[in-house]
């Protein structure tokens, strides 16, 4: 079993995008790593839970506010 983390450190609730694979564009919230710690789970965007390469992760840029009125 792999202990050592695959790339970015990534905390539960960050908001997430698949950079690359086969789901590449798929967003999501970090959930946590898998006993190897290569392997994360997220939520999608669709509400599934998926495990996905960590190194396939990136952090998802924050979206823009709406001005307020």
């Amino acid at each position: 079993m792999n202990t050592q983390p695959a790339g970015p450190v990534f905390r539960e609730g960050d908001r997430v995008v698949l950079a690359d694979g086969t789901y590449q564009g798929t967003s999501g919230v970090f959930i946590r790593l898998r006993d190897d710690v290569k392997w994360a789970d997220i939520t999608e965007s669709n509400g599934k839970v998926r495990s996905h390469p960590v190194a396939w992760l990136a952090h998802a840029a924050a979206p823009i506010a709406a001005p307020v009125s």
